[in-house]
C-alpha cells in the first residue's frame, strides 16, 4: 500500500537555520554545553509528519551551533516510549529512540548520516545513497563528542512520558569541510525516529515529499548558514 503524504504547507519551503559561533563546544562538560547552546545556539523543532500512517509526534526541540572546528547538534525529546537495544556503534540505532543529522559534503555530492540512539550509541557513514555507504571507522567515531542524559544500558519502556537529551559534536573535517575555509552554507536535515518503538514515527525538520519513509533524500535537505 502506498503511503499517504502530508498536505502541510511546510512542503512549500525548505527550512533554513543560522549556525552561530560558540567557542570550545567540543571541550565542554554536558552542563556547560547545554547552557551554551541554550543561550547562543539557533533553535528549531523536528515536527514534520511526512507520512500520515505514522501520526505519532513526540516533542523534539533541537539546536545547532559551531565552534571553530566542530558542528554541534543538541536534541531535547519528550514523548512516549524509551527504547535502546543497540549498544555497539554502527548498529541498528534507528530501531531505537533515535535522533539523526544528515549533512551534505559541500565538495563532492555525497552526504553523511549521523544517527544516535537515546543512550549515545552512534552510527555514521559517508554515502551516495541509502544502499551505497562507507561506514566510519572506530577511530573516526571516537573523534565525535557525544552526550546523553540517560544511563548507558538497555531500555525498553512504553506508554508513559519520558524526557531525555542527546548531543553530537562532529569535527568539520569528518564532513568534508576545512574549518579554515568554511563554505557559506551547508545542506542538512534533522530527524527523529523509532522504527521498533511501541509508537513508530519518522519526523523531519525540513519536509520530505516521497511516498514512504525515507530519510536518505538529500534533495530535501534544508540549509545551515554560517
Amino acid at each position: 500500500m502506498q503511503a499517504s503524504r502530508s498536505t502541510d504547507i511546510t512542503y512549500m519551503t525548505m527550512h533554513t537555520m543560522k549556525l552561530p559561533f560558540i567557542g570550545g563546544l567540543e571541550t565542554m562538560t554536558y552542563g556547560e554545553f547545554d547552557l551554551a547552546m541554550e543561550t547562543g545556539a539557533s533553535k528549531s523543532f523536528i515536527g514534520c509528519i511526512n507520512w500520515q500512517e505514522y501520526p505519532y509526534r513526540p516533542d523534539v526541540a533541537f539546536s545547532v551551533a559551531r565552534s571553530r572546528t566542530h558542528l554541534a547538534a543538541l536534541y531535547h525529546v519528550r514523548g512516549l516510549d524509551l527504547r535502546a537495544a543497540a549498544l555497539d556503534d554502527n548498529g541498528p540505532v534507528w530501531e531505537d529512540s533515535c535522533c539523526e543529522m544528515f549533512v551534505a559534503d559541500p565538495s563532492d555530492g555525497t552526504y553523511y548520516n549521523f544517527e544516535m540512539n537515546c543512550i549515545g550509541t552512534l552510527l555514521a557513514a559517508k554515502r551516495t545513497g541509502r544502499e551505497d555507504a562507507r561506514p566510519f571507522t572506530e577511530e573516526a567515531l571516537s573523534r565525535i563528542v557525544r552526550h546523553s542524559t540517560l544511563s548507558r544500558k538497555r531500555h525498553d519502556l512504553s506508554d508513559r512520558i519520558f524526557g531525555w537529551s542527546v548531543a553530537m559534536i562532529v569535527p568539520f573535517d569528518l564532513i568534508g569541510v576545512d574549518p579554515d575555509r568554511l563554505p557559506s552554507s551547508l545542506r542538512a536535515n534533522f530527524y527523529k525516529c523509532g522504527d521498533r518503538t511501541a509508537h513508530p514515527h519518522f519526523l523531519s525538520w525540513s519536509p520530505i515529499d516521497v511516498p514512504s519513509p525515507d530519510f536518505h533524500r538529500p534533495e530535501f535537505f534544508g540549509e545551515l548558514t554560517f
